[in-house]
């Protein structure tokens, strides 16, 4: 199995290449020698989000929002009873409190939280701190702890294929600073981007985000922070404050 990882720090970054027993370490690249992210030989296949897929957001505890929130796509809380702030929040779609729809998403979640948080690679790439300023293409990504979105944006590039599929699994939390966005190029889409955080999510003011999140516990929208794509928290909370979400 060969295991490429990515080790970054604020200001340090450090590319070990690992196959088999045999490690070969190259210096911490500066700003004018950037980490390079090999291209992966296989492409993930969907994580199939079930009965999810038409779930903009979705919580297991309460679903509270502040602020001139807007969301397109269905809303689902399970086993929670308690959605506040929609007015003044906007809701272009449908609500599932505890009902059999809600029920069934939870259970689609958890199926895909699974699956995603299971998958390998014979060449997964191992990330860690902050990875602001990197280009990932197509495959599989892993962190054994938590990762932030801090200084410099996150760019996924498709390399031109439709079909690329891109899958960030994280033992931790997942957080991004104000105004950070997550750019899409070479064709890539972010119904095809799948984040597997084992506890919670913390989106700073103003960023802008891309893919479905599959989170263990919560999801924190900071003011005027977006998503394209899904939010999905299996057991906590969803929390909004002006923002927009736009199911992909």
């Amino acid at each position: 199995m060969k295991t490429i990882k990515i080790l970054t720090t604020l200001a340090i970054a450090s590319v070990v290449m690992m196959t088999g027993c045999k490690s070969n370490s190259d210096p911490a690249p500066s700003s004018t020698n950037p980490v390079v992210i090999p291209i992966q030989a296989a492409n993930p296949a969907l994580v199939s989000l079930g009965s999810s897929s038409t779930i903009a957001i979705l919580a297991g505890s309460q679903i509270t929002n502040t602020g001139a929130t807007n969301i397109t796509g269905d809303m689902a809380l399970s086993p929670g009873t308690s959605i506040g702030g929609f007015p003044p929040g906007i809701l272009t779609g449908t609500q599932h409190i505890n009902d059999n729809i809600a029920t069934q998403a939870k259970l689609d979640l958890t199926a895909a939280y699974n699956d995603a948080a299971g998958r390998t690679s014979t060449d997964i790439v191992t990330l860690s701190g902050n990875i602001g300023g990197l280009t990932l293409t197509p495959g599989l990504y892993k962190s054994t702890s938590s990762l932030a979105i801090s200084s410099g944006d996150l760019t996924f590039d498709a390399k031109g294929n439709a079909d690329a599929v891109f899958i960030i699994q994280i033992a931790s939390s997942l957080t991004t600073t104000s105004g950070r966005q997550v750019i899409l190029s070479g064709g890539a889409l972010a119904s095809h981007i799948f984040w597997q955080v084992g506890s919670s999510v913390t989106f700073g003011t103003t960023t802008v985000f891309q893919g479905t999140i599959l989170a263990m516990q919560s999801i924190t929208f900071n003011t005027g922070a977006s998503l394209n794509g899904s939010g999905l928290a299996r057991t906590g909370a969803v929390t909004m404050a002006g923002n927009t979400i736009v199911k992909k």
